[in-house]
């Protein structure tokens, strides 16, 4: 499915964006990766090219947040490389606290890469697929794109507005031969997990340790096996399946779980 193609994939230079850039080139594709900080870009790429032909990656400096830069960036990258197969918005950031502690520029950063830059990057995106008649966006959403989580607002907030988007997302351009994936994960191995953990609260800890830290090598093997099966909706992890089907067909016992896991917390 994925050998000859090329892929963007958007935070690209470290976590599950530079894990799945790994295993897409193991099958053969042709990857770009997108990201802010060029040094890191220009690591990654460098790792890259130790396990795969480094002609086959590409990168591109560049804040999905910012329109206009993300529509020069995808027009250079079609120019440069060609133009895109599938999209791979992986690009996300993360903060912890209560609602009402979280600086209200924080909320504002969270919305402008995990929701406006995956709707930059998808528009920027659209024409190059359109144009070869067909393709596929992949989203990288969350566990709190489904439910709420302590210490999530702004995180929730953004992730279930890109559950909202991935739904319709599907809808419209199915007709016109392009694919929407929507990737719902528990937290997993990541330098964003790993800075998470020198200050998150024991509340949002002890929801996050119901379903475990994943390891990021299940993650992008789940996730490129639902994408080769054409399904819309992949939630890594068993434990994870599991808490998706209790929130959707029994939500109030979903609450009362997580309430409970909060008070023995508290205690």
């Amino acid at each position: 499915m994925f050998d000859g193609k090329h892929v963007v994939i958007t935070g690209g230079s470290s976590g599950a964006g530079k894990a799945l850039a790994a295993a897409l080139l193991e099958r053969g594709a042709r990857v770009t990766l997108i990201a802010r900080n060029a040094d890191k870009l220009a690591a990654a790429r460098q790792e890259l090219a130790g396990a795969a032909d480094a002609g086959r990656i590409d990168i591109e400096s560049c804040d999905v947040a910012d329109a206009e830069a993300v529509e020069r960036s995808f027009g250079e990258i079609a120019a440069r490389v060609g133009p895109a197969d599938v999209l791979v918005n992986s690009a996300g950031i993360l903060s912890e606290g209560p609602f009402e502690s979280l600086p209200l520029e924080r909320y504002r950063a969270i919305m402008d890469i995990n929701f406006f830059g995956v709707l930059h990057c998808s528009r920027a995106v659209l024409p190059q697929l359109e144009a070869q008649g067909g393709g596929r966006i992949v989203h990288i959403a969350s566990m709190a794109g489904l439910m709420g989580v302590y210490g999530y607002a702004a995180y929730c907030a953004a992730k279930h507005a890109l559950v909202g988007l991935a739904e319709t997302m599907r809808i419209e351009l199915a007709p016109r031969g392009i694919r929407v994936h929507l990737v719902c994960p528990p937290e997993f191995e990541s330098p964003m997990v790993d800075e998470l953990e020198t200050y998150r609260s024991a509340e949002n800890r002890a929801l996050v340790t119901t379903l475990g830290v994943m390891p990021i090598e299940p993650v992008v093997r789940e996730t490129l096996r639902g994408i080769e099966r054409n399904r819309f909706m992949i939630v890594t992890g068993r434990n994870a399946r599991a808490a998706a089907r209790l929130a959707r067909i029994f939500p109030e016992t979903s609450r009362s779980f997580m309430d409970r896991a909060l008070s023995r917390a508290r205690r």
